[in-house]
């Protein structure tokens, strides 16, 4: 009882340590999948965001180059490019053309913006404050035309940004660069309107070295680089350009805010660089959920399986070997059995678990590319009962090895009465038998089934032969269907082909091929004779069918 009590605890023991084993790879498969799905996701949506500022900044760059500007001091010089920017359906708020305007034009410019109806056609500050003209002596940049014009943008031509914080910038790096550049962040159509960004492109004229002004649009920042799903894992905030420490994220309606990065605050998952206006902008994505805190809660589901697993194999063994010793007390042929008990319940174990193996292979190939429902249940039923007749006739010989011949019977193999077979009358091991019971059917149940004997030669041969000396025997079997071609044969099913081409050679150590002649199908295999007898099989099946003697 003392030993008994040592088992179950190492027992126990075991199976605790393979309980932690066991949390502890599932809690890191749990952060490795959790951390390359949130990956995966980051990239898509980093890069569906570069799709859309990359599309931005092309029409941006496409209505510079289709710009013409003959007389900049004009009102309505979108007017051609309308339909080439709407064409684009991009969700801008405002395009502008800002005309560079030299002091002597800022009368006419005037005019020009009574005349296209807008109801201040002053030149004027950003603010609207007055703009001294006679004070001017250099070109400033004035707002000229826009699109769409509502009641709420048609108060903005007139507006010289040159003192503008942020637009003023923007055009001067825009006009040195001779490109498009983006703004920083700042409030749209008002002071309290969304965040967004303005884009600048500058507008050359034949022959000129600076601009003659520039097309820009602005876009919400929201939807242009913070958009995202709601049942994804994760959520996406813009790193203020004008400070580090600060971020932009917007709310469930779209609204963005600024928050301050708190030093003792979560770190983003990760970051992902974006380009657009010639910079460079920095999307920090926090992942939603805990990756740990469910990697933790599922690795303690998986211990405490593990350790209710762990009690219930110690309960029934202790209720096993405890009935097995108070039986071995009784019988004293019970001590050599119960010492032999666990070597023959693991040979079992191994035998049956590759049937079942080969069973659940042939299940899944049949079923998984049988087209059709009736021809793959048949096949099925074929396939197992191959495997059933040769356990059969393992189970006759006591798993001793099976005759040869013996595995061409009519229970077995389809058109058995058509197939002449001859070769010496070998018994082979269990495990090159499952493997050619298997092999033979396959091959039988793709024959012609159509075509009859040609007169007494028959349809189907199959033969093999044993070459060698003893030690160095081979093994070679050759199967050939007469009157058949690669036309008239019913194609070999894949798993007929992993069958035929990898697993029936390599479970017996050999090699295989198959091809089509003038008038026949042939099929060759060819196997080292010690791995189709395999005698330290057949020994140690001896061995545990052999009776037990009691002690002396």
């Amino acid at each position: 009882m003392v030993r008994l009590g040592f088992i179950i605890a190492f027992i126990a023991l075991i199976g605790v340590l393979l309980s932690g084993l066991a949390a502890y790879r599932v809690h890191e498969q749990e952060l490795t999948l959790d951390g390359i799905a949130l990956a995966r996701a980051i990239d898509v949506h980093a890069s569906l965001v570069q799709d859309r500022l990359t599309e931005r900044e092309l029409l941006a760059r496409v209505s510079s180059g289709l710009f013409r500007a003959p007389s900049v001091v004009k009102a309505d010089m979108l007017q051609p490019l309308r339909s080439s920017i709407y064409a684009f359906k991009t969700d801008f708020v405002i395009a502008a053309w800002i005309a560079r305007l030299r002091p002597d034009e800022l009368v006419a410019a005037e005019q020009e913006l009574k005349k296209a109806g807008f109801p201040n056609p002053t030149i004027r500050d950003f603010d609207d404050q007055p703009l001294d003209i006679k004070a001017l002596d250099k070109p400033v940049n004035v707002m000229m035309d826009l699109e769409p014009r509502t009641p709420e943008t048609i108060i903005l031509p007139g507006r010289s940004f040159d003192h503008h914080s942020v637009i003023g910038p923007m055009l001067a790096q825009a006009m040195a660069d001779g490109k498009p550049v983006a703004s920083d962040p700042i409030p749209l159509l008002r002071q309290n309107g969304p965040v967004g960004v303005a884009l600048a492109a500058p507008v050359f004229q034949q022959g000129a070295s600076e601009p003659a002004g520039f097309v820009t649009f602005s876009y919400e920042l929201g939807p242009l680089m913070l958009a995202n799903d709601d049942m994804s894992l994760f959520s996406v905030v813009l790193k203020d350009p004008r400070d580090s420490n600060d971020e932009l994220v917007a709310n469930d309606q779209g609204v963005i805010t600024s928050r301050a990065v708190r030093p003792d605050g979560p770190a983003p998952s990760m970051v992902r660089t974006v380009t657009f206006g010639g910079r460079d902008w920095s999307l920090a994505y926090y992942a939603k959920t805990s990756a740990a805190a469910r990697a933790n809660q599922t690795a303690a589901i998986v211990a405490a399986i593990g350790l209710a697993l762990t009690g219930i194999v110690c309960g029934l063994f202790g209720y096993v070997a405890y009935n097995n010793l108070r039986l071995s007390r009784e019988i004293e042929v019970r001590i050599g059995f119960e010492r032999r008990l666990t070597a023959v319940i693991d040979e079992l174990n191994h035998r049956v678990k590759n049937i079942l193996a080969v069973i659940q292979s042939i299940v899944t190939r049949t079923l998984r590319h049988g087209s059709d429902v009736d021809a793959a249940r048949d096949l099925l039923i074929g396939r197992i009962h191959a495997m059933s007749n040769v356990v059969t006739l393992l189970s006759e010989s006591q798993w001793q090895g099976v005759k040869l011949k013996g595995l061409f019977e009519a229970r077995a193999i389809p058109h058995a009465e058509r197939i002449a077979i001859s070769g010496p009358d070998i018994a082979v091991s269990a495990r090159a038998a499952q493997s050619l019971s298997l092999l033979f059917f396959e091959l039988a149940s793709h024959s012609d089934e159509g075509l009859s004997l040609v007169g007494k030669h028959p349809h189907i041969v199959a033969n093999w032969e044993v070459n060698g000396k003893e030690s160095e025997a081979i093994f070679h079997f050759r199967w050939e269907e007469f009157n058949t071609s690669e036309a008239t044969r019913r194609p070999d099913s894949d798993f007929g082909l992993i069958l035929l081409d990898r697993v029936a050679p390599e479970a017996l150590g050999g090699t295989a091929k198959r091809y089509f002649t003038d008038i026949s199908y042939v099929y060759e295999l060819t196997a080292p004779m010690e791995t189709v007898i395999d005698m330290n099989e057949r020994d140690r099946t001896e061995k545990f069918s052999a009776p037990v003697r009691p002690a002396r």
